[in-house]
């Protein structure tokens, strides 16, 4: 009797799946796999036998790392956070050098900002991603969701607003309470350039909303 052609989908036929795992890889390729279907089409999008099936495990070997989806999808949230603090890490290191402490304080709080609506714009299934999962600020100190200075994105905003206070351009009476202002203001944006009605805008349109935008806020704070 001929052998029976291997199934085909959508997707072509699966992958050959893998047998063995050396501690901690499985968890790893469940998780790439997961990103990058979150980077495809947001949260909604990772689903656990996709998941697997991009593994090249069975579907119920990702319960052995994550206990349902929600699980699988909060850690993709905290990864694709950490993609949005390495972005923002990117635009502060790629700030000139300057004997001006006043001059870096403001040109990194502003890099704060351009990162952070960059990733936006460039990266939307992730970005839609990061913040999917509601967790009463805890991700805002949780490692998972750093970049590779240690810091989450809110931590390098606080950090930013800080270097402000030093150098004497934000009086430290109106510190409290500033990042949630600045937060505010370039999150809104971005969800309306990549969600509402400014999704249509072109990339330097974007910039220029971007930088008009903090602008705003280093006047506000």
């Amino acid at each position: 009797m001929p052998e029976a052609a291997e199934p085909t989908g959508p997707a072509g036929p699966a992958p050959e799946r893998r047998t063995t795992y050396r501690h901690g890889n499985l968890r790893n390729a469940l998780l790439d796999a997961a990103l990058e279907l979150a980077r495809e089409g947001g949260p909604d999008s990772v689903a656990l036998r996709e998941v697997t099936r991009r593994a090249g495990v069975a579907p119920n070997a990702a319960y052995r790392h994550f206990a349902d989806r929600a699980a699988l999808v909060h850690a993709v949230s905290q990864a694709a956070m950490a993609r949005v603090a390495r972005t923002m890490e990117a635009e502060l290191a790629a700030v000139p050098a300057t004997d001006d402490p006043v001059a870096r304080a403001r040109a990194r709080f502003r890099a704060v900002g351009t990162g952070y609506i960059r990733f936006a714009t460039e990266e939307p299934g992730w970005f839609r991603t990061a913040f999917h999962v509601p967790a009463d600020m805890t991700y805002a100190t949780d490692t998972t969701a750093a970049g590779a200075e240690g810091l989450t994105p809110f931590e390098i905003l606080g950090a930013s607003l800080d270097d402000l206070v030093t150098t004497g351009v934000l009086p430290e009476s109106r510190r409290p309470g500033a990042e949630f202002l600045a937060w505010s203001a370039v999150h809104g944006l971005s969800v309306l350039m990549i969600d509402g009605p400014l999704r249509g805008i072109t990339p330097d349109q974007a910039h220029a909303a971007g930088q008009d935008v903090i602008d705003m806020i280093e006047r506000g704070i």
